[in-house]
């Protein structure tokens, strides 16, 4: 025998009409019941059934208080074009922002062709080699000039790649753990290398100097440093060295990784202080980057005496030590001296994304515009 309550049948399913509320369909909805009643019919129940009905809140019957706001086209067009305006907006500051950039991109795989030969041949690991390469700046690179490694085809996102690297022996806590740093973890004889990983033993290696001609017979060194390229977060938090007044000593029981021609402890022997795990240019290249073409900045420009400003128009060159090996995985590399805005760097991908953004706002509102015209001009025919 079904129960017959306010509302509700036991068994069976009370219809409700679609639509607002209305005198019409009101009589359809169930009728509120005080906490007494709703005590009593539990009470009262019909005999060797359980009670599933919940308490006469207003969590359980859902009748907390919300808002429902109204979309309307008055309501949702102003948002959409203010929207749009801002996108617009930022995309064209972007743009000009990264037009305003000065750089300049010298590839010398090829130019160093002779050494790029000599890199395929493992025999030649230790052998020195040099080239120099002269270009041509067209005018004045103001303010901060920066440096950077350009590498092509290099996948640093791999993930076998991504994850041979202890950070424990990177903070300096335990030089001798190198867990998960496979294929390079220890030598032949059972000793642990220090850095270790697929990362740090694949570090870009090469010696890039800069020099500028004002005339034909003078050359001069443009001062370049290496303070201040690494994210604070890496140099201060993720990369620590051993807590010992002698490096060397420190890393006693270790060795190098095969691809390096120095240990840890010796890759600046001009600062002391950049040595070890602290090395500005070993933090720079374990930050993996996402893309296979990427660059990585290695040296700020000094701005002293004539490059007070900046880097002057005129004829400069490059002189490189050429260690590391990219034409075996078909590769190229290269170095970019670019000036930087507020946006950052000669970067258009951030202002193509925010103008195109904002254009499809834009034309999602004025197609909503329309529809809303027509719809209105419809309805005002219909009530004549």
């Amino acid at each position: 025998m079904a129960c017959l309550f306010r509302g509700v049948v036991l068994g069976g399913l009370v219809p409700f009409a679609a639509g607002p509320l209305s005198p019409q369909n009101s009589k359809f909805l169930p009728k509120p019941m005080s906490h007494q009643e709703s005590q009593e019919m539990k009470s009262n129940n019909c005999q060797g059934l359980p009670s599933r009905m919940p308490d006469n809140t207003a969590f359980q019957q859902q009748q907390l208080p919300a808002w429902r706001p109204s979309l309307t086209a008055r309501a949702v067009l102003p948002g959409f074009f203010t929207t749009g305006v801002f996108f617009l907006s930022m995309g064209i500051l972007l743009i000009l922002s990264a037009k305003s950039v000065k750089e300049i991109e010298i590839t010398y795989t090829d130019i160093c062709s002779n050494c790029s030969k000599l890199r395929e041949n493992a025999s030649n690991f230790y052998k020195e080699c040099t080239c120099s390469i002269s270009f041509f700046i067209p005018e004045k690179m103001p303010g901060n000039v920066y440096m950077y490694y350009k590498l092509y085809n290099f996948y640093q996102n791999y993930r076998r790649y991504i994850i041979s690297r202890n950070n424990r022996q990177l903070l300096g806590e335990d030089i001798t753990n190198v867990e998960n740093c496979a294929p390079f973890q220890r030598v032949s004889n059972d000793i642990p290398i220090a850095p270790c990983g697929a990362i740090a033993n694949s570090m870009f290696n090469d010696t890039i100097l800069l020099s500028y001609y004002p005339n034909s017979s003078t050359r001069i060194n443009v001062p370049l440093l290496s303070s201040d390229i690494t994210w604070w977060t890496d140099k201060h938090v993720k990369f620590q060295n051993p807590k010992s007044s002698n490096l060397a000593s420190a890393f006693a029981g270790t060795v190098k990784p095969p691809y390096w021609r120095k240990p840890v402890y010796q890759l600046d022997q001009g600062n002391p202080e950049n040595n070890g795990f602290l090395n500005s240019d070993f933090i720079v290249w374990m930050r993996v980057a996402a893309l296979p073409t990427f660059k990585k900045l290695y040296r700020r420009i000094h701005r002293i005496q004539q490059f007070a400003d900046g880097l002057p128009a005129g004829n400069y060159s490059l002189d490189i030590s050429y260690n590391f090996p990219v034409t075996l995985f078909k590769g190229e590399k290269g170095v970019v001296l670019s000036t930087v805005m507020w946006s950052g760097g000669k970067n258009f991908f951030l202002g193509i994304a925010y103008t195109t953004t904002g254009a499809v706002t834009w034309l999602a509102a004025f197609s909503m515009t329309a529809v809303h015209l027509k719809l209105k001009k419809k309805k005002a025919f219909f009530q004549c």
